[in-house]
């Protein structure tokens, strides 16, 4: 049982990390679309952005890896990891609910590339609407595995 809490633990805390790019990298979109044609404050937003984008990925993967663990991990590790996720449909809307954080999340970062390839970026007023979207989906993820309502 102390395997599984080290794993739950290291995927949550992954997760959060994760969570922490969800949110800041349109807030740096939002920057760049109020920047205008100010070449240093831009520079240092794609410089940060690209970094948080990284990041970000690097964390989902580690999230990643410690919820498949936790999720198929007893059947490796029978007497370290109790089967505790392998049955329910709630996981299955959370899952779906996390892919579509994870393209939310691409599409920050595809924006990001884009104005670095001299793209224009959408109004900062939608893009303060786009930063909005994580919430939303956080809120029902975390209700999800909290209530495992179905």
């Amino acid at each position: 049982m102390q395997a599984y809490l080290w794993t739950k633990t290291a995927h949550v805390v992954f997760v959060m990390a994760w969570m922490g790019g969800v949110f800041y990298l349109p807030r740096i979109l939002v920057n760049l679309a109020e920047a205008g044609n100010e070449a240093g404050v831009r520079a240092r937003l794609l410089l940060m952005g690209r970094r948080l984008y990284r990041f970000g990925h690097i964390m989902f993967g580690l999230a990643l890896v410690f919820g498949l663990v936790m999720w198929q991990g007893y059947r490796v590790f029978p007497n370290a990891l109790p089967q505790m996720f392998a049955t329910g449909g709630w996981l299955h809307a959370k899952l779906m609910l996390v892919a579509v954080m994870l393209a939310y999340y691409i599409v920050a970062g595809r924006w990001l590339k884009g104005v670095e390839a001299g793209r224009p970026l959408p109004s900062s007023r939608a893009l303060r609407w786009f930063n909005e979207v994580p919430v939303l989906l956080l809120v029902a993820i975390v209700y999800l595995v909290i209530a495992k309502p179905f």
